[in-house]
């Protein structure tokens, strides 16, 4: 309740999620990333949220998600990861041959919370995952090592 006007007042969280398919397998196309955003867009709304930004790459999707506090995060993610594996597999039948063993998505996801960085800069991260930097590797560089030779201790 905002004490100075008397109403009450709805804050959402933001939080920032990653899901991976299964085995990092190269599924998700343009057109399965487009699919995606309507159906993740369509499970936020039944649970009052709302899907901010969604993009990623042949293997794995970015979303950022403002949710009510009274939703369980690890319930809004488990029907986002279970809804759009089934419909992705309906509406997506040249792609169903790429899942594992009828399973698009890794168990495991990342979530973070969005409430110290500006909502803006994290919306433009997540569009830009399918942006392709020219040379750019899959496999990040090995670190350098600390100067001291292997065998030496």
């Amino acid at each position: 309740m905002d004490y100075r006007t008397g109403r009450h007042v709805v804050y959402m969280l933001h939080a920032h999620l990653v899901f991976v398919t299964k085995y990092r397998r190269y599924v998700l196309s343009k057109p399965a990333i487009r699919d995606l955003r309507q159906i993740f867009a369509k499970v936020c709304r039944d649970f009052e949220a709302e899907l901010i930004a969604c993009d990623g790459e042949d293997d794995h999707v970015h979303l950022l998600v403002h949710y009510p506090p009274k939703v369980a995060l690890s319930r809004l993610i488990n029907c986002l990861k279970g809804v759009s594996s089934r419909l992705l597999r309906e509406t997506r039948p040249e792609i169903t041959g790429r899942y594992h063993k009828g399973t698009l998505w890794s168990p495991s996801y990342f979530a973070a919370s969005c409430g110290g960085a500006p909502l803006s800069v994290i919306a433009e991260y997540v569009q830009s995952q399918r942006e392709a930097v020219k040379g750019r590797s899959r496999v990040p560089p090995r670190p350098e090592g600390r100067g001291i030779p292997r065998g030496c201790l």
